[in-house]
């Protein structure tokens, strides 16, 4: 019998092969003419749904937007949120890169650091049962793993670069953040092992789930550093038991004992009125959503500064919206930012994804991760930590040492890079969602990534 990995290879091999039959839908059927509010822009934009599964009518929702400028030289970057669950339409698209974000009265704002002054930017609602993306057969729904989300990312490309060739031989990246640690990471090394004719150049992921352990009681330290915890709850979390421990605990339904009375210290003095996303925020006292909800240790209530994310909410619920981006709502009422009929297999959390970012290296696929230095759900300690190491087991030799970068003359973060394929990096000031709360910074960082040249250094 072949071994489950070379089985699900096979299938997917000849999954891909059926996607050129069928697809017969044309890019101008997608385009959108005008978002209701929106500024006058150059750029095109496209949306819409691609089907992954045709026996199970499984469709994934997109949203395009074309460079700002000569979009046919430029990258295409494909961006996928966490969650697990969460819309990289309603996060990724409207409250960090994309080109707009509401405001008040139902106006959209121009970003003046969308993504796609530097690439063709592709939002993926992923999986099924995320925002717009759906499953006809709720079944589905169940036990989402991350190899199903994989294939089907996978298969939405095949899909998508059908219906849009013209950017199929583009410098293509995969980005993303959170639980994205998974997604992007294990869609590129299906990419690879499929030997899919995408012209794959590198990935990079921020503040990302890469190994359950050392991201989970790296927030232990974060938490004292920061003057967030007492040096004695930091002793239970370091001696008793750990944050990974409380939360796995949690995961499964067992919290008790040692691990509860730890659990409840440190949230007694964290407070709920402390933003763990960016602990130098004020928190938005309105607002309850918020896009790694699953990563949160507490409740999907916790209150943290997203106000953005309530007016996105109410936008992408607007009917006028929904018809210009050529949406459709299957099996849900109303569009969400986290998905509220998606059950994902939590033990997957556990999967460690950093030895995927090895192989993907040995391959030639660059690799960057980044780090909102105000993040305490996946702090920089650990993705420090855990790149490092990755460097020495693989035997990449620091090319350029850990230095201070600028962005108008004004440091921006720190980075270090080894043997020119991996890459680490801070943002200065930015939350878990870097380019919500740094965004001219961080499309400093992706603009050096994508021409694969350094961090500017200081004039």
């Amino acid at each position: 019998m072949l071994p489950q990995s070379f089985t699900m290879i096979a299938t997917i091999i000849i999954v891909l092969a059926q996607t050129f039959v069928g697809v017969s839908s044309l890019p101008e059927s997608d385009k959108i003419s005008n978002l209701p509010g929106q500024p006058q822009v150059k750029f095109q934009q496209y949306s819409g749904h691609i089907t992954v599964d045709d026996q199970h009518q499984r469709a994934l929702f997109y949203y395009f937007v074309e460079a700002e400028e000569d979009p046919a030289s430029k990258p295409l970057v494909l961006w996928l949120n966490g969650g697990p669950g969460c819309s990289s339409i309603g996060v990724g698209a409207f409250a960090e890169h994309g080109p707009f974000r509401p405001s008040d009265n139902n106006v959209l704002e121009k970003n003046d650091y969308s993504w796609n002054k530097e690439a063709n930017v592709l939002y993926l609602e992923s999986p099924a049962g995320v925002g717009f993306s759906y499953s006809s057969n709720k079944s589905f729904y169940v036990l989402v793993t991350d190899e199903i989300t994989a294939r089907d990312n996978l298969v939405f490309l095949q899909r998508w670069f059908t219906k849009f060739p013209e950017y199929s031989n583009n410098d293509f990246f995969i980005t993303g953040e959170s639980y994205g640690g998974h997604y992007v990471p294990q869609l590129a090394q299906l990419i690879v092992q499929t030997k899919t004719h995408f012209n794959l150049k590198g990935i990079a992921i921020g503040n990302p789930l890469l190994e359950f352990n050392t991201d989970f009681n790296a927030r232990s330290e974060y938490f004292w550093s920061h003057g967030l915890i007492s040096d004695s709850t930091f002793e239970i979390l370091t001696r008793v038991c750990n944050y990974s421990s409380i939360r796995r605990q949690r995961q499964n339904g067992n919290l008790g004992g040692v691990c509860e009375r730890a659990s409840k210290q440190l949230y007694a003095e964290v407070s709920d009125y402390v933003d763990e996303y960016d602990v130098t925020l004020d928190v938005c006292l309105s607002s309850v959503n918020q896009q790694a909800y699953v990563l949160h240790q507490l409740q999907e209530t916790q209150k943290i500064d997203v106000c953005v994310g309530d007016k996105t909410t109410t936008y992408l619920n607007r009917k006028e919206v929904q018809e210009a981006l050529h949406a459709k709502l299957v099996g849900v009422t109303k569009w969400s930012t986290c998905s509220s009929v998606l059950h994902y297999d939590y033990r997957n959390l556990e999967i460690p994804t950093i030895p995927i970012l090895g192989s993907l290296v040995k391959s030639g696929i660059r690799v960057l991760v980044y780090s909102g230095d105000q993040d305490s759900v996946i702090p920089l300690i650990s993705s420090r930590y855990l790149v490092n190491g990755l460097a020495k087991e693989i035997g990449l030799e620091t090319t350029v040492a850990y230095r201070a970068w600028f962005e108008e003359k004004q440091v921006a973060g720190w980075t270090q890079t080894y043997g020119d394929m991996l890459s680490y990096a801070t943002i200065r000031g930015a939350s878990h969602e870097a380019p919500f709360t740094q965004p001219q910074r961080s499309l400093v960082l992706l603009k050096a990534f994508l021409e694969g040249k350094q961090l500017p250094s200081v004039k």
